[in-house]
């Protein structure tokens, strides 16, 4: 095909299209879906930055950042945020800015807060295309997805990557299909108790690695992570919400 021909057809000068490859990919009409949609991002760290990445780059019209923590020295390892010029700034306004970079066009709202039972009644979830849950907080999860459910928006959550090593193990399935994840197990059992009997979710399925017992000045267990691994699981939940939209199995 002369792909020259084909923009020039369509009135589409190719100096000012970022977007071309993905339209010739999927098409015109799959990615206007694309541009007219609205996607929120739950947590920007080592999965949900990478995540939050892959959906300005797909053209995504409107974008609403979570997170209330900030850039810490000790992200640097694995978060596409994480530079010595942003380290002490809140994630969602550092995503914010990146995106601007990346789509000036895109309608992108920076939230600095933790999504918890506090704030979760604050947002109307029903304006939303699709939901992104990239946060490791069980309680926080939950709330998510029961306001996901009851509002009828589809979300695909992130289960653990941390004390993982293997890229290649992780998968997209049901929450009840998962195995050897330490949070899918809990999930389970929790989301069980809420009669919920679905979720779409990246997982690895890869037995976590046995680290060290350390804990953080609140006590708090610090998990092992690699710089390969949490990125592709937020590429996979990108890559799915995009096909979701889309409604094309293989893109």
């Amino acid at each position: 095909m002369n792909y020259l021909a084909f923009f020039a057809e369509r009135k589409i000068n190719i100096n000012e299209n970022r977007f071309m490859r993905t339209e010739m990919l999927i098409g015109k009409e799959a990615f206007n879906r694309l541009r007219g949609s609205k996607v929120a991002i739950f947590g920007l760290g080592g999965v949900g930055s990478f995540a939050a990445e892959a959906i300005a780059r797909a053209g995504i019209g409107e974008i609403d950042l979570f997170d209330g923590d900030i850039v810490d020295i000790t992200n640097i390892n694995r978060q596409l945020l994480a530079l010595d010029n942003t380290v002490g700034r809140p994630k969602a306004e550092v995503m914010k800015e990146r995106i601007a970079r990346i789509n000036k066009d895109a309608k992108v709202r920076s939230n600095y807060i933790f999504f918890g039972k506090d704030t979760c009644n604050n947002y109307d979830f029903s304006k939303y295309s699709y939901i992104i849950d990239s946060i490791d907080t069980v309680s926080s999860k939950l709330l998510m997805i029961k306001k996901a459910y009851d509002a009828g928006i589809p979300i695909i959550s992130s289960m653990g990557t941390a004390n993982k090593l293997n890229p290649c193990d992780f998968e997209v399935c049901d929450i009840y299909e998962t195995k050897n994840c330490p949070l899918a197990k809990i999930m389970r059992r929790e989301l069980r108790k809420m009669k919920i009997d679905r979720l779409k979710v990246v997982f690895s399925k890869e037995e976590p690695k046995f680290t060290p017992n350390i804990c953080d000045e609140n006590g708090k267990r610090i998990n092992s992570s690699i710089s390969f691994v949490p990125p592709v699981a937020g590429f996979i939940l990108a890559s799915e919400a995009v096909k979701d939209i889309i409604d094309k199995k293989e893109v």
